[in-house]
């Protein structure tokens, strides 16, 4: 066995050892059509708010760093016990996507890689970097690359043997190691992913326009979503599994191990009624540890909302009246379109009085759309 052959042998088995399930390496220094697609999607426009996606250093790793040599792809299995889809069908409470529910993969996955990254330096001597979706680096291109996957339909990566449901981590190193060849597309004619979208954020099979996307409008989103998407959300209120869980390839996934990853049974479809209490004191404390805290309350609250009008709950029209008084616009912007698909008469006794003395002009403006839209029905 030569050196670099031993090396991978121990490099595999120390990231094993470390929890993840696979590794495959990617050439650093060649070029790549990735650039070419961003460049596309930022040109239409797809990539909404998300201003971070312009930086140059996304067009390659060496415009990352440019000493990189190689790029160490790593993948953690998440896979759900359940399938996802089922949430959608409890109005009365939200579905969370599978990945928030785990306490932060970046704080799973950083110090793993930050150890595998200690001991290659150890072995090797060749300087290294550590990335976990904190850095502009295109790590799902590089994975494809790699062979850890392919980029499916809906652009995300697909595993043949862990579907959809895959952590990604990197290690750029400043040494050449032998590259894994790139997996091939095994979409096939298969397009579930695409007829899922509620929104049909996908306009042609891999391109995604991120306007229009569940995931992007419940998380980076940070205004009043659009009147015309949010009866598309449902029961949605962090992310959207719909065009990940319709994967056929996730029947050949396996259940996150537990001493790996354990998904809190509190979010497994929790009731939206206790979501919209949550001050900011009780949202804080009760995601300490989870991604969904880096939105803040107002926004999930507002998704909260999104959903409690959805839900076709007459019950829950009590507590979209009170947060229509909600010291954050956001909130109560959304608690009033939730209560115009709740309680019509409760809205029209409110809203004349409420709109003129709303001193946001963007949420009188929610009174007048939501009469409208009762006018209308």
């Amino acid at each position: 066995m030569s050196a670099a052959d031993l090396l991978l042998t121990d490099l595999r088995a120390e990231a094993a050892a470390l929890g993840f399930d696979a590794l495959r390496i990617a050439n650093a220094r060649a070029a790549w059509p990735a650039a070419a697609r961003l460049a596309e999607f930022l040109d239409d426009g797809r990539h909404g708010e998300m201003a971070w996606m312009e930086r140059p250093a996304r067009a390659h790793p060496r415009a990352l760093w440019p000493e990189a040599q190689s790029a160490i792809m790593l993948g953690m299995n998440y896979g759900p016990d359940e399938d996802p889809l089922t949430a959608l069908d409890r109005r009365d409470c939200g579905a969370i996507s599978v990945y928030a529910r785990h306490q932060d993969y970046h704080d799973i996955i950083k110090p793993k890689l930050k150890s595998l990254g200690r001991w290659l330096a150890a072995r090797t001597g060749a300087e290294l970097k550590v990335f976990v979706d904190t850095a502009p680096l295109m790590e799902k291109p590089l994975a494809a690359r790699a062979g850890l996957g392919w980029q499916g339909k809906h652009t995300n990566l697909v595993s043949r043997a862990f579907g959809s449901w895959l952590f990604l981590g990197a290690i750029l190193i400043a040494l050449p190691l032998p590259a894994d060849a790139p997996e091939d597309d095994h979409c096939g004619s298969c397009s579930a992913c695409l007829a899922i979208c509620p929104t049909n954020a996908f306009p042609a099979p891999y391109q995604l326009d991120a306007r229009l996307c569940i995931s992007y409008l419940t998380i980076e989103h940070k205004g009043p979503i659009p009147l015309d998407l949010r009866p598309k959300l449902g029961n949605r209120i962090y992310g959207c599994d719909d065009c990940l869980a319709v994967c056929p390839w996730n029947k050949f996934a396996q259940t996150a191990a537990q001493a790996k990853l354990r998904a809190r049974a509190d979010l497994n479809a929790p009731p939206l009624a206790a979501l919209s209490a949550l001050d900011e004191s009780g949202f804080r404390a009760l995601f300490a540890g989870s991604p969904i805290k880096r939105i803040g309350r107002d926004r999930f609250v507002r998704n909260v909302l999104y959903a409690i009008g959805n839900s076709s709950a007459a019950d829950l029209a009590p507590i979209a009246q009170k947060l229509t008084e909600d010291p954050a616009p956001l909130v109560r912007g959304a608690a009033i379109w939730a209560l115009s698909q709740l309680d019509a008469e409760a809205y029209r006794a409110l809203s004349v009085a409420r709109a003129a003395a709303e001193p946001d002009p963007q949420i009188a403006a929610e009174w007048t759309h939501a009469r409208q839209i009762i006018a209308e029905q």
